[in-house]
């Protein structure tokens, strides 16, 4: 009778042991939003795709955000550089990444293309902050 007990408890606590130190991870994946620098360790290797973590920083200060949008499904992943008004590293970097630039864009900004339909990257100038937003926005 005690070793089922034993048992029980055993698989209680580390049951409650697991789900506390998932709990943060848990939480990012059902996040509809967040806003985090590179020092936020976490989120960062969570929710930044390589090409943002790759992509040249044009500025010391600059900060990321991720949203997932419902609706038509989105997640889109970007990075703000603020007091930047020159994209010429980001072109250079997404050409020779395979992107190409398009001729025209969804929304008031420079759209690149790779080899994945599903992948749209937007680099847009802002006024207010100066700024320079680059998004990466996956469609499923």
């Amino acid at each position: 009778m005690r070793k089922p007990l034993n048992l029980l408890t055993m698989f209680v606590v580390l049951f409650a042991a697991v789900i506390f130190l998932a709990w943060s991870y848990i939480r990012m994946e059902f996040a509809g939003s967040a806003h985090y620098t590179e020092q936020d360790t976490r989120e960062y290797e969570f929710y930044t795709p390589d090409i943002l973590k790759k992509m040249p920083r044009i500025s010391s200060r600059y900060d990321f955000d991720f949203a997932n949008i419902t609706g038509p499904a989105s997640h889109v992943y970007a990075i703000r550089y603020y007091d930047a008004d020159d994209s010429g590293k980001i072109d250079l970097f997404l050409s020779s990444q395979g992107f190409q630039k398009q001729n025209g864009c969804h929304i008031d900004a420079v759209c690149w293309i790779g080899t994945d339909p599903q992948e749209i990257v937007t680099v847009s100038t802002l006024e207010n902050p100066k700024a320079i937003l680059v998004s990466i926005i996956y469609n499923f």
